[in-house]
């Protein structure tokens, strides 16, 4: 990777610099009205096809508590959390994520979130009485990106459960942690989220200057939601926390006990990237869903950020194992808001699937040896040759 004056390698191996070694030569226009003032990744909405499924596999197996539910709807939060949801699955013929909901500080930011997109040409709606149950005065938008994003302020509250230990299983799911979106230019999605507000932790890229994904955050941790570069618009996971490692690993005990153990896509794992235990899922619906815990502090203003090469055979996984194709290619639709799949636009620039496991493909785990570093077996993090 391209490494500027101002960047330091560290002794982890990868590069930390102070302001983001991100540009664009296709920005969106940045608006002269001011960027709402978000909190957090609040909630997110997914299109399911079929519920009771949904409603089985994110509530009996996953344990996230049901809020309030009907016919069509299932509204749902973590243990810790004290607003309606953090999940809603809603019935439709086509599995989608409807909006990233995002919770802002103030009333009045949902007037600066219309200023905001409208300057930009962006449709923008807004109910006062909401979008879902339990959300007041809220702002749908579709960006200049194409994703569906949702803005509010006013929320009903619910008991949190924290303390209900007689409640907590050993995989426990205690927040929202962020979302992950599919967009075929990242540098022109990373300026546009820095332009709303948004600052960036980490990021691939490699010696031309490439960009494979950036991670941006609003509360003090790696991130609230990444861009990952590939066909888009679409969202790649949604991510839940827990508490320790080990309850990631109790998921998948529960899972092998459940014959489930074909849900699980990757995993578990540690990533280079925000240091954090993971574990990635599919749903009923192919909807790929993240467990996640141990990331680490980001809040203070002059956080370093982390920039890896592509081919650190360490960015994805710490350990070091490979990557499965489907975490690169597939991902799941997203609307707009009359409830259409948005149209998928190809990336362009080079994947990171391709550089790091197709034919061409390498990694290393040891820069100063570069690919000879590590076991002809494991050499282009498991090319296809190499797993037959």
């Amino acid at each position: 990777m391209t490494r500027r004056k101002d960047m330091t390698l560290t002794s982890s191996g990868f590069y930390v610099s102070q302001e983001a070694p991100i540009a664009t030569d296709n920005p969106v226009a940045t608006p002269t009205a001011p960027a709402p003032d978000i909190l957090r990744c609040a909630y997110v909405e997914l299109v399911v096809t079929d519920l009771k499924r949904s409603r089985e596999f994110y509530v009996d197996v996953l344990g996230l508590t049901v809020t309030e539910e009907d016919e069509n709807t299932v509204y749902l939060r973590s243990l810790e959390e004290f607003i309606h949801h953090n999940l809603v699955l809603r019935k439709g013929a086509v599995a989608a994520a409807a909006a990233f909901s995002y919770r802002v500080r103030a009333p009045e930011d949902l007037d600066r979130a219309v200023a905001f997109f409208s300057e930009l040409g962006c449709r923008v709606e807004r109910r006062a009485d909401g979008f879902t149950k339990g959300v007041g005065d809220s702002v749908r938008v579709t960006d200049p990106l194409g994703f569906p994003y949702e803005f509010f302020h006013d929320v009903e509250h619910v008991e949190r459960l924290a303390w209900r230990y007689d409640l907590y299983t050993p995989g426990s799911l205690v927040r929202l942690d962020h979302f992950n979106q599919v967009t075929p230019d990242v540098p022109r999605a990373t300026k546009f989220m820095q332009d709303l507000g948004f600052r960036v932790t980490e990021d691939i890229q490699d010696e031309e200057g490439t960009v494979y994904a950036s991670w941006l955050r609003r509360k003090p941790t790696v991130h609230d939601t990444a861009m990952t570069g590939g066909d888009g618009p679409r969202m790649h996971h949604v991510a839940f926390s827990t508490h320790e490692k080990h309850n990631i690993l109790a998921i998948c005990d529960k899972l092998g006990a459940l014959r489930r153990s074909d849900c699980i896509e990757r995993g578990p794992g540690r990533h280079g990237v925000s240091n954090a235990f993971y574990l990635y899922l599919r749903d009923p619906d192919g909807h790929r869903v993240e467990i996640y815990t141990q990331d680490y502090y980001t809040g203070d203003p002059d956080n370093p950020v982390v920039t890896w090469d592509v081919h650190d055979n360490q960015r994805r996984d710490w350990w070091g194992n490979p990557v499965v194709p489907s975490w690169y290619t597939d991902a799941s639709l997203v609307l707009d808001l009359d409830g259409n799949p948005q149209p998928v636009v190809a990336r362009t620039e080079a994947s990171e699937l391709a550089v790091t496991i197709g034919a061409d493909g390498f990694s290393y785990t040891r820069p100063d040896e570069g690919e000879e570093s590590m076991p002809e077996w494991k050499q282009g993090e498991y090319k296809l040759g190499h797993q037959l």
